[in-house]
């Protein structure tokens, strides 16, 4: 067992850390609102810091799950950020969804202070996180990955190394590239079958045994129908994250026109006061359309 710091507790960081936690490590977190890492301490029984360099001292890794570059950069550089506090052959995994850029920026800072930096971005939603069920992509040193990996395996199905620093984000982004489609495509197959008179549980029971059947059409299906998104990964958060995908996709030349397409659906449904809306929500724009 070891002693661990986790940074950022939202609804895929706080599962986590609990999981680590119960598996019997010594783990302190820290989080911007302060009520949120004291609810978690109350629930799991493990400890709270006051910034991210509190929590991070004597930790043998540090692993962070928070929103954007730069909160990334804020819980790991500066006075009070988590590598002011690491040692020299700590590990820092972060599970945050981020630009390439930015994990090998930070890549480059922790290695000139002897500390090892693992970008491990996630995917499984907030019930992979409940349920230890995450699929987890990694960009690292080998080394490093395999110190981590014991930790990792607490709250994941699969986690493997992709390659060097940065691919395990390449990979998340392919991810999400991915689900965009399916998403969109099972949206206008719900939206079809609503339009053409059919059951749509009777459709999705059918042609979900076949070669349309997906994860979110399993997953997503009967609550789309029912008109429920407050299930899984916000729209807000998904646009964040092709963002990250068409940017990308710019500095390395591959060319995303679905992806690109997909992420102006998103636009409406935000216009459509969506943002916290799942993301299975594409099919509400649909039926606003038709």
């Amino acid at each position: 067992m070891a002693k661990l710091a986790f940074l950022g507790l939202g609804v895929m960081g706080g599962p986590m850390a609990g999981h680590l936690q119960k598996a019997g490590h010594d783990v302190t977190v820290y989080n911007r609102t302060t009520s949120k890492a004291e609810s978690w301490a109350k629930t799991y029984g493990g400890t709270h810091a006051a910034t991210p360099k509190e929590a991070a001292e004597g930790a043998e890794f540090v692993f962070s799950c928070v929103g954007n570059d730069d909160d990334l950069r804020s819980v790991t550089l500066g006075d009070e950020g988590a590598f002011a506090a690491m040692a020299s052959g700590t590990v820092f995994v972060d599970h945050t969804t981020v630009s390439a850029a930015v994990t090998r920026e930070l890549f480059d800072v922790a290695k000139a202070q002897g500390v090892d930096f693992v970008d491990a971005p996630i995917s499984g939603g907030q019930a992979g996180a409940e349920n230890a069920q995450l699929s987890i992509m990694c960009g690292g040193d080998a080394p490093a990955f395999d110190r981590a990996l014991p930790v990792m395996e607490v709250y994941s199905k699969i986690c493997r190394r992709i390659g060097e620093s940065g691919a395990g984000q390449m990979t998340k982004m392919c991810n999400q590239i991915a689900i965009a489609g399916v998403v969109q495509g099972l949206s206008e197959a719900l939206h079809f079958a609503e339009k053409a008179g059919l059951d749509g549980r009777a459709v999705v029971e059918v042609i979900s045994q076949g070669a349309a059947g997906s994860w979110q059409m399993a997953n997503r299906y009967e609550t789309m129908l029912d008109d429920e998104f407050n299930h899984g990964f916000a729209v807000d958060w998904m646009r964040k994250d092709l963002g990250i995908c068409l940017d990308t996709a710019d500095e390395t030349g591959a060319s995303l026109p679905l992806t690109a397409l997909v992420d102006q659906f998103y636009k409406d449904v935000q216009n459509m006061d969506g943002g916290r809306w799942d993301t299975s929500s594409l099919i509400q724009r649909l039926r606003k359309l038709g």
